[in-house]
């Protein structure tokens, strides 16, 4: 999906929840679905000044906050960086409310090329409630973060029978 749509979808959603997309947190909105790895803070500012040479760190993180309280992106905390929330924007009906939003999610990290893929499986989540019950905790949220080498990486440069 193109990420012109994405932006609307996501502005769409939040004039739902009564929130507004401003012109700004659209604007980390699209440089944190544009890139094809998790984009900390500090980056997102370099790219922000070079539309907006007045962007300073609060006004970053101002526009993160509220772009994870609309749950239109996630942390990933290993990283401490941003993706882009892939159920989020794909199915914005199914997102009614933020607190509605709070999907199980998984994401898969390449130690080789950073590349960061979300994950929604609910057995898993499943599998942690259990084990967390077992232990006599409520388990309230939880996001897994698993290292890995992606398909890209792990596939050989020459193909058999391709050269």
């Amino acid at each position: 999906m193109a990420t012109l749509e994405l932006l609307d979808r996501a502005e769409a959603l939040c004039a739902r929840r009564g929130a507004q997309l401003t012109a700004l947190r659209r604007q980390v909105l699209a440089l944190v679905l544009a890139s094809d790895q998790p984009l900390g803070a500090y980056a997102l500012l370099d790219k922000l000044k070079a539309e907006r040479a007045g962007a300073a760190p609060p006004t970053v993180y101002r526009a993160l906050d509220f772009l994870l309280d609309q749950g239109l992106i996630h942390k990933v905390e290993r990283l401490n960086a941003f993706v882009g929330c892939a159920d989020a924007l794909d199915h914005p009906a199914d997102c009614a409310c933020p607190a509605e939003h709070d999907h199980p999610h998984q994401f898969l990290i390449c130690q080789r090329c950073g590349a960061t893929v979300e994950i929604s499986d609910h057995a898993v989540s499943h599998a942690l409630e259990k084990a967390a019950a077992r232990a006599g905790f409520a388990l309230a949220r939880a996001t897994v973060e698993m290292e890995g080498v992606c398909g890209r990486c792990s596939a050989p440069a020459h193909p058999i029978g391709q050269q």
